[in-house]
């Protein structure tokens, strides 16, 4: 097996190597496993209240901790100075300005212990607000610039129905049983669940000791302040809250009293409040449940007391996200999938829509998705800072006036690196669906030696969600494909955001399923062009790739070699044992497992497992909970017993954010890559040649 031993002659050139002292290798050209330790990125990037200059998070990957951390640094928007403020091996982050600009607060930690740190801009003195029992997130400033509201998880009380016995001293017992009651037990990234709920809490800037303001049996979340006195905050206090798991309303926390109002009542979600600068209305997002895998987030204001709620640009075609008011409380930014890239539209209280910046994007390291953060600053002549995204380099810091005019870019990160490799040429590519012409964006990273004379292998990169968004970003993984001499191609199929509601539905309870014609008519095309040989086709894609990818090769034997990570194998499974279960079978499936078991199995990979002839890789996270590490097991195991060539990897210590560290970054896309060499009919040639 490929990496097991080591010939006679590997020995004699390892060996050769180690005698020539100095005379070392030259590094390699092309973006190999230990670039990814060498690339640095902007995200989350806020503008001071003057709309001067540009605080952001310029982060790394530290071969030490083995971990992506993060440090940060200012621009002057009008020079470009560039200027480091809070560095150090504890990350800094969620930078955020003081109303009148003097100071700022940003997440850390000190001896493993979370901490809230305030920054004296004049000084350039911190000092640590209080000390928190549990992580703080969310953290808001108060209007008057004297608070902070925030939120942190508060532990409850253990179910328990029998007290044991006291351990005689010096015994070594068994740990005591785990009771767990909730619907939801355990989560993603967090494991078994300890009781309790997430609260909102403020917290005087002097310093003092966090006082909490909500209490109950349900997590409240987004905080902002309606005034000094009041906050708003988002959540689902009804009783029956984890039967229906996108519920939530705004609601109104008087701070002198405590008591809690919704402001808000309909059925379905309403969440993100977002309060005007004079405090006269309050924007938020959310929509009308109508119990469907996917639907978009759509834009309302109402006034302060809650009255008086209206949509915003009913007929906009996009699904607001992140939303800000404009300084001037005219209108609103809102970041918005848009075909492929983020885009920054600004929206009046009259609902007029109009662009102000494109091609946002550049956070997601590993794999092209397009995500991106930006904020707004000043005055008279206010001004967005963002993450600008390419595809030839991670995120930068950018900025551009309101009206969509005096866009720059403000930091060259990888200046150092990037232009002194050979990268692949990125070609964006259309292709018409076999299924029903439906138009399927993709784009192409071609190696840097390549020739469209039908020798080169394809790489098929499948997007996870299914409901996100791929677009034309740099991508670790992607660029190490690349590098390694595959065409490597991506693509939103149907079922993808960014292109319209109907799109994205064209899944609802049909998934995987045309969206399998998407992904071959791509293929096709690549094929029909002379970019690949239709001998060395390989495919790939994690969560809701993964499940595609193992859908695909149930279809079809074109493929030489597939890699599924992370998948859905077993719908049932899934809407039994993930931590979004419920989810699953409310708003995906729409039927009960026990009584209608072949609604789940129909799009179910693992009904068709002994269709299978392609040999097929299975690789999880041991502490995936979001598609369980039983999921790729149940259709390894498949694999096996039909005699189809297989093997599974389990990632230690790895949740569904299968590369959330450097190092399993690399492990995934080497395992992928040696798997696929291993099958490699021009590889394998080549190899047995050298033997």
């Amino acid at each position: 097996m490929i990496g097991r031993t080591l010939t006679l002659t590997a020995l004699a050139a390892a060996l050769a190597c180690l005698c020539a002292g100095a005379e070392t290798a030259a590094p390699s050209k092309r973006f190999t496993a230990e670039r990814v330790f060498d690339i640095e990125y902007a995200s989350d990037p806020q503008v001071s209240p003057d709309g001067k200059t540009i605080v952001y998070m310029r982060r790394s990957m530290d071969r030490l901790t083995d971990q992506d951390v993060g440090s940060l640094w200012t621009i002057d928007i009008t020079s470009g100075t560039h200027r480091p403020l809070v560095t150090g091996r504890d990350s800094a982050t969620s930078p955020r300005w003081s109303p009148d600009g003097s100071r700022l607060i940003y997440m850390t930690s000190s001896d493993g212990k979370p901490e809230i740190r305030l920054l004296y801009l004049d000084s350039g003195r911190s000092v640590s607000l209080a000390q928190f029992l549990g992580g703080p997130s969310e953290a808001v400033w108060s209007p008057d610039g004297k608070a902070l509201a925030f939120t942190m998880f508060v532990p409850g009380e253990k179910p328990a129905f029998a007290t044991p016995p006291a351990a005689p001293e010096g015994a070594t017992w068994s740990e005591p049983v785990k009771v767990f009651d909730d619907m939801t037990f355990r989560a993603d990234g967090a494991g078994y669940l300890q009781d309790g709920t997430t609260q909102v809490f403020v917290l005087p800037v002097d310093g003092g000791t966090p006082r909490q303001v909500t209490f109950g049996e349900a997590s409240l979340q987004g905080p902002a302040w309606l005034d000094n006195d009041t906050l708003l905050a988002a959540g689902n206090l009804a009783a029956d809250r984890d039967m229906d798991p996108i519920e939530s309303e705004v609601y109104e926390i008087e701070l002198g009293n405590l008591t809690v109002r919704a402001l808000t009542d309909r059925d379905g979600p309403d969440y993100s409040p977002m309060v005007s600068p004079d405090g006269k209305r309050i924007a938020y997002r959310g929509y009308n449940d109508k119990v469907l895998s996917y639907q978009q987030d759509n834009l309302y204001v109402m006034n302060a007391d809650g009255s008086g709620s209206a949509e915003l640009a009913a007929d906009f075609f996009g699904s607001f996200g992140h939303t800000v008011w404009a300084p001037d409380g005219r209108s609103l930014l809102s970041l918005v999938e848009d075909h492929g890239v983020l885009t920054l539209f600004r929206v009046d209280l009259k609902g007029n829509v109009a662009q102000v910046a494109t091609n946002i994007g550049g956070t997601s390291i590993g794999r092209p998705y397009a995500e991106g953060n930006f904020s707004v600053g000043g005055g008279r002549r206010p001004v967005a800072a963002f993450t600008a995204g390419f595809t030839d380099r991670p995120a930068e810091v950018g900025s551009i006036g309101l009206d969509g005019g005096g866009k720059k870019i403000l930091t060259a990160l990888n200046e150092d690196l990037l232009p002194y490799l050979e990268m692949p040429r990125m070609e964006e590519i259309k292709v018409a669906s076999s299924h029903d012409g439906r138009e399927i964006e993709a784009w192409v990273y071609l190696p840097p030696d390549f020739k469209a004379d039908g020798t080169f292998p394809m790489l098929l990169e499948i997007h996870g969600g299914p409901y996100s968004m791929y677009g034309p970003f740099f991508g670790s993984e992607t660029q190490r494909y690349a590098a390694e001499g595959y065409v490597t191609v991506w693509s939103n199929p149907r079922g993808s955001t960014g292109y319209g509601e109907d799109f994205a539905l064209a899944i609802d309870r049909a998934y995987p399923g045309n969206d399998y014609d998407d992904l071959m008519s791509i293929t096709d095309e690549l094929v029909a062009r002379g970019y690949v040989s239709k001998n060395r086709l390989f495919v790939t894609g994690g969560s809701g790739g993964g499940i595609l990818t193992a859908w695909i090769v149930t279809k079809t034997d074109r493929f030489t070699a597939a890699a599924s990570i992370k998948p859905v194998i077993n719908w049932m499974t899934m809407a039994l044992a993930a931590d979004i279960g419920q989810y699953v079978r409310r708003h995906w499936i729409r039927e009960d497992p026990w009584s209608n078991p072949e609604a789940f199995l129909k799009f179910s990979p693992i009904r068709n497992v002994d269709k299978v002839v392609t040999p097929t890789l299975m690789m999880v996270g041991e502490e995936d909970y979001r598609t369980p590490t039983w999921e790729a097991e149940q259709f390894y195991t498949g694999l096996k017993m039909n005699g189809v060539d297989t093997a599974l990897i389990r990632i230690p210590g790895a949740s569904h954010g299968i590369t959330g560290r450097p190092s399993r970054l690399i492990a995934l896309t080497d395992n992928i890559m040696g798997w696929f060499a291993k099958h490699d009919p021009v590889k394998v040639e080549a190899a047995k040649a050298d033997e």
